[in-house]
């Protein structure tokens, strides 16, 4: 019998994703442990596995398809002996199924005295487009559309794998005009205002559609800005003595050349070993003290920030440090990034010194409890020894959460940071 391939849960919290891309078509042989797909989370791009072994007999849902439910049926794998046959028999049983209950179209008769005679007529045509309490089997491009049109799904004739609801049968619906439901037909012209590309204020401008990596981010921020009672702490480090051991270990014409941010990774580390208090996360129960030091880094994606993580970045290197988040970040932007790399964490850094910000205060990566804002290095006028004198000096904020982490902890961890950073040596050792 044929075995369905469902959308799989990627990740614990996943409900639904983009089917980027096949790589198996009909006809193929797949084993147990091929990659068949790859399926595009909020956050990455991530390959499916085969479980059964077999030959690929149908593809329901073609790539590039969006909002893939989780558990729904996918494809289609022939068992050893089965021919194509078999696969056109599969979909027979929903649809009969689907069939079954009459109760349906009379909902579409109702608004419509004078098409109540011919009515009986497309009622088994409709049919596989719903299932029992109305639910219509239709792609998400197809229900959006159909939603922006007003149109009524459950009246459509689906010509889609398994009498799917597709683009081209929503279309054909809106030229017909028959489906079309009265009461959204003033909020389908609200809907359609956007496509103008014209504000209310005469003022042009191009629509971009959230992705879903971009509607997650946006959701744990306000969750973030609006529950964590952030606290803020700044301070500047002096970078001479940092800059000149970073020059002579990059001259050494090593694998690798640590940048500034690789130092203040490593001595953040380090200073959460110093300071563990703030090596941590809230909920509601109990505040979770990690015993690894693992840094989330944040990149910056073409779709958003993501923040992949160096595992025990206390017990590395430098060049192994610097090596890793260039792995990570080039792999981060492309969407390539496995679970394991971005989800997790116990201390955020973010650092945008390269793009010429002096000073700045970040928002908190629940659970996580405390994320360091790393400014550009400059030289500034400093004191020494009652003198005025010139020094490369690079300000720092820390982003706390009071729930956890008190004004004095955040303190002590500034202090370790600093004497780590302005005294680089000790990061070798």
């Amino acid at each position: 019998m044929p075995i369905e391939i469902l959308m799989p849960a990627l990740s614990p919290t996943m409900t639904e994703g983009k089917l980027a891309k096949w790589l198996k078509n009909p006809g193929d042989a797949v084993k147990s442990g091929d990659v068949i797909a790859e399926i595009e989370t909020d956050k990455a791009t991530m390959e499916m596995e085969a479980v059964d072994e077999g030959t690929m007999g149908q593809i329901l849902v073609p790539e590039g398809t969006e909002k893939v439910q989780v558990n729904q049926p996918i494809a289609v794998l022939l068992a050893e002996g089965e021919s194509a046959s078999a696969v056109k028999a599969a979909p027979a049983a929903p649809k009969s199924a689907a069939a079954a209950p009459v109760a349906a179209p009379p909902k579409v008769e109702a608004p419509k005295p004078a098409a109540a005679a011919p009515a009986p007529a497309p009622k088994p045509a409709a049919a596989p487009a719903t299932k029992p309490g109305d639910r219509v089997f239709a792609s998400p491009l197809a229900k959006r559309i159909a939603a922006d049109a007003g149109v009524d799904l459950a009246g459509v004739q689906g010509t889609g794998p398994q009498g799917r609801v597709v683009k081209a049968d929503v279309e054909k619906a809106i030229a017909t005009g028959v489906t079309r439901k009265p009461a959204a037909a003033a909020p389908a012209a609200k809907a359609a205002a956007p496509v103008s590309a014209v504000s209310d204020f005469g003022q042009p401008y191009k629509e971009i559609p959230n992705s879903g990596m971009r509607k997650t981010i946006a959701r744990r921020l306000v969750e973030a800005k609006s529950t964590i009672p952030h606290f803020y702490l700044s301070l500047d480090c002096e970078l001479d003595a940092l800059l000149k051991l970073r020059k002579d270990i990059n001259e050494k014409g090593g694998d690798y050349k640590v940048s500034v941010n690789d130092f203040v990774i490593k001595a953040c580390a380090l200073a959460l070993r110093k300071v563990p208090q703030a090596n941590a996360s809230w909920t509601d129960e109990a505040v979770h003290l990690y015993d690894n030091v693992d840094i989330s880094v944040a990149v910056s994606t073409p779709e958003g920030l993501i923040t992949p993580i160096v595992r025990n970045a206390d017990k590395k290197g430098l060049g192994a440090i610097s090596n890793e988040v260039k792995d990570l970040a080039a792999r981060a932007k492309i969407k390539k990034l496995k679970l394991e790399e971005f989800q997790g964490g116990g201390f955020s850094v973010s650092n945008l010194g390269m793009f010429g910000i002096k000073e700045f205060s970040a928002i908190i990566n629940p659970p996580q409890v405390c994320i360091l804002a790393v400014g550009k290095g400059d030289q500034r006028p400093v004191v020494k020894n009652g003198a005025l004198a010139i020094a490369n000096v690079m300000t720092c904020t820390l982003s706390c959460d009071h729930r956890v982490v008190d004004g004095a902890v955040g303190a002590e961890f500034m202090q370790a940071f600093q004497a780590l950073i302005e005294n680089p040596l000790q990061m070798l050792l």
